[in-house]
């Protein structure tokens, strides 16, 4: 899915341990999940100030949504 290469590419980009980064896609009915797992450390990093990383973030995927018609949720775990 091309939602989750996104994410785990920009995740990558952002935190200090790149091997660490796992995204998992969960598939319901009501839409997709996408699950980020960064180690504790990078946290904020893909947070952001304020939540500002994981609202950027979340807004790339809602254009991604719109685009192939299926809500997409972002959990960064």
């Amino acid at each position: 899915m091309a939602a989750a290469d996104l994410v785990e590419y920009v995740a990558r980009s952002l935190v200090d341990d790149p091997e660490a980064v796992r995204v998992q896609v969960v598939k319901a009915r009501a839409g997709t999940t996408i699950e980020l797992h960064v180690a504790e450390d990078d946290m904020g990093k893909v947070i952001g100030r304020n939540g500002s990383v994981a609202k950027a973030l979340r807004t790339l995927l809602k254009v991604m949504a719109a685009r192939e018609g299926e809500p997409i949720a972002l959990e960064i775990v």
